[in-house]
């Protein structure tokens, strides 16, 4: 091997040596502290009729602590809750301490025909707390049932973009991305994530977990 030859390939292990360690402490980042992620949403997000430990709080923060990241995930689901309800419960489902908050809310309030305004509302009230409090926010969006009709489903779909963008915060589009109306990944009800929905909403929303998270580092570390 030629000294040139020995040159350039201890210049490639160098670089791919410090682009392991670039990888490391993307990986790692925040994991000094560890962070306290809530869940506040609804039956989708509380493990609605699922065995215990198999909801999505619980199947991402296995995934997320596997990978190394350093999570206290709560369950703050509650079966039936609209953005009303989130809104109301809001102070003692998120408590002091938390650094990050992912706000899944609003399949209800579709459900019911709820006026997509007074859903906006409900939602602008709760992420302005959220974010008041130095908190990161995830907003996950939610879709309305088509029978409602173009109008409202156009409505009710500007909600969390809208949001977003005027809290300059995180958006996943769908929660339900990828689970929706697919049989095999839902209960009887055709309605709730069964445990292999909730494995695919998981590995779905795990790269924008995983920003969030490097996010609410910071916060975590002081």
């Amino acid at each position: 091997m030629s000294i040139l030859s020995r040159i350039t390939r201890s210049t490639q292990l160098i670089a791919l040596a410090l682009l392991g360690l670039t990888l490391q402490s993307i990986a790692s980042m925040s994991i000094a502290g560890t962070v306290k992620l809530v869940v506040l949403g609804d039956s989708l997000s509380a493990g609605y009729h699922l065995p215990q430990g198999s909801g999505f709080p619980e199947q991402l923060q296995l995934r997320l602590n596997k990978d190394g990241f350093k999570v206290k995930i709560i369950n703050a689901g509650v079966s039936g809750d609209t953005t009303a309800g989130g809104l109301a419960r809001l102070s003692w489902s998120v408590p002091k301490g938390t650094h990050a908050v992912i706000v899944e809310l609003g399949a209800n309030d579709a459900l019911r025909g709820v006026n997509p305004r007074q859903t906006y509302k409900n939602l602008d009230k709760l992420i302005g707390k959220l974010r008041k409090r130095g908190i990161k926010v995830l907003l996950a969006g939610m879709e309305a049932p088509r029978n409602l009709g173009v109008p409202y489903v156009k409505a009710f779909g500007a909600i969390y973009p809208a949001l977003a963008k005027k809290y300059r915060v995180a958006l996943y589009p769908f929660f339900l991305k990828g689970v929706a109306l697919q049989k095999r990944y839902l209960l009887s009800d055709g309605l709730h994530p069964n445990k292999k929905g909730v494995a695919v909403m998981v590995k779905n929303i795990k790269p924008y977990v995983v920003r969030l998270l490097k996010q609410a580092a910071r916060t975590a570390t002081h």
